[in-house]
């Protein structure tokens, strides 16, 4: 198979969660660690930082990358899902895997993965432990896809764990509480790894509390001792907890005397994530006069943050290109938009989409108004057609919306 025979195979065969939701979700590692056994444990070759979260992994994961890189080492990154080509979520220094490594090994073990009935995300985290290991790159940041007890990604032993926060999301997995939500995340915790914690709430201390406690690991709670940060290129509000998280990560790591970063690296660091990582859609501008802002944020904690954020722009009138997934508990996050907004409804390209007509009756009984449209670039299209220079645009509610979108043009 060619590389986009490959892509096309690992999408349409393989069961993963993106696309498809519940039915691609496992119960336990078993598969993992026969497909780690498979591939002689490339996962023991490589030093790594892993971090969990329901918000900001990945913006923290690509600032820990990005200032590791400024501190001259040579540091891979594992992330999902991606926003436009498969090979973004694996990277060295900011450079994408090779077409012809995914291709290569894919078709290497295909009889492997079909036999013994790997999931999408099963093989994507073997083939990132594979690549790095052979790559020999110096540290790793590897993102947990979800939850974290039972995610492919828990068979690493990392220098630090890092759990960013804890919000009510993939409730049919993780739990309908935060206690719940919590002890999964919690499950990252190794014995005697120190873990960060990047905020807390009175529900969710006592979780990780207890765990850190079990695992006799040093636990440290950067919102509490991280007083100073410095600027960053990912200019969200929110980011102001990843840049704490990563700092307080950092400093663990100096601690640890196997790596050195410097407080310049640190700055500068964050200063070049998108440069040094790649990193798109986070509060990302796409226009100005109008201003353009798409952003990846789709559960409640995350909207919340960016609704306020919205309220703090000026602008005549307020344009939302707004497109959800078909599991969304569309009773809890519409009535954090504002009603003053013009809508443009739309259905992202993958099949757990949601179809723009039912947003669009729902949004209604929260007084959110606007049209129909067939595709995310042609309600993208019409909110620029519509907009004078004085307004605001904002496209959003799924990271497959923003995907949708032109982000390599910018401003």
């Amino acid at each position: 198979m060619n590389y986009q025979e490959t892509i096309n195979w690992m999408f349409n065969q393989l069961p993963m969660y993106q696309l498809q939701g519940a039915s691609a979700y496992k119960k336990d590692l078993t598969n993992t660690h026969l497909l780690i056994d498979h591939l002689d444990n490339p996962q023991e070759k490589i030093k790594c930082i892993h971090v969990a979260g329901t918000n900001g992994k990945g913006s923290t994961s690509h600032m820990l990358a990005s200032i590791l890189q400024e501190a001259g080492y040579k540091v891979g990154l594992y992330t999902s899902p991606h926003l436009k080509d498969f090979r973004e979520r694996i990277k060295i220094n900011g450079m994408e895997i090779s077409e012809a490594f995914v291709t290569d090994f894919t078709n290497k073990h295909k009889a492997f993965f079909e036999a013994n009935d790997m999931s999408f995300f099963e093989m994507t985290v073997g083939l990132a432990f594979d690549y790095f290991a052979k790559e020999k790159v110096d540290i790793t940041i590897i993102e947990v896809g979800m939850g974290g007890r039972l995610d492919a990604t828990n068979v690493i032993t990392p220098l630090v764990s890092v759990i960013t926060n804890i919000g009510l999301d993939h409730t049919q997995f993780l739990g309908n509480t935060l206690e719940a939500v919590a002890f999964e995340k919690a499950g990252i915790i190794k014995p005697n790894i120190p873990v960060v914690i990047g905020e807390y709430t009175p529900e969710t201390k006592p979780v990780f509390l207890a765990k850190a406690k079990e695992c006799n690991s040093e636990i440290y709670f950067a919102s509490d001792s991280i007083t100073e940060t410095y600027p960053s290129d990912l200019i969200g509000d929110y980011q102001l907890h990843n840049k704490k998280t990563a700092i307080q990560t950092i400093a663990i790591l100096n601690a640890q005397k196997e790596f050195k970063v410097f407080q310049d690296d640190i700055k500068s660091g964050l200063l070049l994530v998108v440069k040094n990582t790649g990193l798109q859609g986070r509060w990302q501008q796409l226009g100005e006069s109008p201003k353009v802002i798409c952003d990846t944020a789709h559960n409640k904690n995350g909207l919340e943050i960016v609704m306020n954020q919205i309220q703090k722009e000026t602008f005549e009138k307020l344009h939302i290109v707004l497109g959800m997934v078909n599991d969304k508990d569309l009773d809890e996050v519409l009535p954090l938009f504002p009603k003053n907004a013009i809508y443009y409804f739309c259905k992202p390209n993958i099949p757990r989409g949601l179809d723009a007509a039912i947003l669009q009756e729902k949004a209604k009984t929260h007084h959110l108004n606007g049209n129909t449209y067939t595709s995310v670039t042609d309600a993208y299209e019409s909110s620029k057609n519509t907009a004078t220079k004085n307004d605001f645009i904002f496209i959003g509610g799924s990271t497959f919306v923003v995907a949708e979108l032109p982000l390599n043009k910018g401003i």
